[in-house]
């Protein structure tokens, strides 16, 4: 199956501001919004928070859908928030990402996998508002091992799973 997939947004942080600091309040590392990133096979994206985080990490990259970060924005009444608190790497239209759990798929030359949902935390409540985090359950976005890698660009692609 092949989708065309808009690629919205980019983000990547080099700093955790919220894993490890429970009861120790978040930290502010800045999240850029490049027009491109370099994925690295079996290691991440270059200069993101988890690159070479361990072998095989789940999530050395994350996906997260524009409809559902709309559906945040209304529902909870923040027409300005912004689609980088999720700290998901890429932020997608076109593609349903729960259906890439446990698939292999391309976007342009670039092969992932995708490993779990990225469920979302209880920092969500902190980072947006009060009951954003019950509201993702279910909807937080796509975690992946980059299997081949390459530049991944804002804008249209085409995303095909792989048998």
């Amino acid at each position: 199956m092949d989708w065309e997939i808009d690629i919205i947004h980019l983000f990547v942080s080099g700093g955790h501001n919220y894993k490890g600091r429970h009861e120790k309040g978040s930290l502010d590392y800045q999240i850029e919004d490049p027009d491109v990133i370099e994925c690295v096979a079996g290691r991440g994206i270059r200069g993101d928070r988890y690159f070479d985080h361990k072998e095989n990490f789940k999530g050395q990259i994350t996906f997260f859908e524009y409809g559902v970060y709309e559906d945040v924005k209304k529902a909870f009444g923040l027409p300005d928030l912004s689609a980088s608190v999720f700290r998901r790497n890429v932020l997608v239209m076109g593609v349903p990402l729960s259906e890439l759990i446990g698939m292999r798929f391309t976007i342009g030359s670039l092969e992932f996998e995708g490993t779990e949902e990225a469920a979302p935390c209880y920092w969500m409540n902190e980072a947006a508002a009060d009951g954003v985090h019950e509201f993702l359950k279910g909807q937080g976005g796509l975690r992946a091992r980059i299997l081949r890698g390459g530049s991944l660009k804002k804008g249209m692609d085409s995303l095909s799973l792989l048998a």
